[in-house]
């Protein structure tokens, strides 16, 4: 799997998590797919109706205006390429639930809320502080 390897970093940290949320998947599942594959729960969420991978749970949700239940029993929700106007809403909803929030962002895109940067084969992901560590 090629995308695998350009993912392998972002794969491993994520995979330390029992259970994780994908807000906003589109039609980019492997991490997912992968994800599920190293035997993490993986629920995806998309404000539109999206065709996931059999080992990935698919719920319609929108970000901006959550069902948090369908969040609740995350370990951490993360978003790959998302876009600045959805980080905050995004946070909010981590905080909420208790799960940790890690996402990366479009080309020149900086995060919108505090972050801890971290390296990996994919770029850069980023890590939403926790409440405990904001100023």
């Amino acid at each position: 799997m090629a995308h695998s390897r350009r993912n392998s970093d972002l794969l491993e940290t994520l995979s330390d998590y029992g259970r994780v949320v994908e807000v906003g998947i589109g039609r980019r599942t492997d991490v997912a797919a992968a994800l599920a594959d190293r035997g993490v729960d993986v629920t995806a969420t998309d404000v539109h109706d999206f065709e996931s991978p059999s080992n990935v749970r698919f719920v319609r949700d929108d970000i901006v205006d959550p069902d948090l239940e369908r969040y609740a029993d995350a370990d951490a929700i993360y978003a790959l390429n998302l876009p600045p106007e959805l980080h905050r809403p995004t946070l909010e909803v981590a905080r909420e639930v208790g799960a940790d929030f890690l996402f990366t962002t479009l080309g020149g895109d900086q995060p919108a809320v505090p972050v801890e940067r971290r390296t990996v084969d994919a770029g850069t992901l980023y890590v939403a502080r926790s409440l405990a560590t904001d100023g």
